[in-house]
């Protein structure tokens, strides 16, 4: 599959993507990528991201590819049950939260329990080893639950603007790949 057959529906995770952020330089970069909305971004409701995935899912005109990072992840997973079947193509996964941890702020809480259902379409979980919000043995956990190809991230933190992955030309690279194999 090629960028131009889909509609590519960008996730972010808690407080949105900011412009240095790799999901909006690959929304800016990609013609047919646009983000998934959501209604309060620093005070995240999980019905409600769950909802604006679902929703998003619904008004595509082509297939969809999601592209989810960090809470985005765990709002993917939650709507996958209610997706029309076979809207979605494949989903590129990054940077899971275990919002099941006892150190998880308050705010994230509702997220949790994190489903473990297998997906109903074709995913990867990119997962860093040095990540502080997952450690990588619990991101394999859910990669397997999922029926997801885990890929190791090595030590690159949770994988965004503050860990050094503002344009990240590696995941880039490696969502095309993903996106050959759909």
């Amino acid at each position: 599959m090629r960028t131009a057959d889909c509609d590519i529906l960008l996730v972010p995770g808690y407080s949105g993507s900011g412009p240095d952020h790799w999901q909006s330089r690959w929304e800016g970069r990609l013609s047919t990528a646009r983000r998934v909305v959501q209604e309060d971004w620093d005070h995240p409701e999980p019905a409600a991201w769950r909802d604006a995935v679902v929703a998003a899912v619904a008004a595509a005109s082509r297939p969809v590819v999601l592209v989810a990072h960090s809470l985005g992840v765990i709002a993917v997973a939650q709507a996958a049950p209610l997706l029309a079947p076979g809207a979605v193509r494949g989903a590129f996964l990054v940077a899971l939260p275990d919002v099941e941890r006892a150190d998880t702020p308050d705010i994230l809480r509702g997220f949790a329990p994190i489903p473990q259902a297998p997906l109903p379409f074709p995913a990867v979980l990119v997962a860093s080893r040095t990540d502080p919000y997952t450690a990588y043995d619990r991101a394999g956990d859910f990669a397997a639950a999922w029926g997801a190809d885990l890929v190791d991230a090595g030590e690159s933190g949770h994988l965004n603007g503050e860990s050094g992955h503002g344009p990240w030309p590696e995941g880039l690279m490696r969502f095309a790949g993903f996106l050959k194999t759909l």
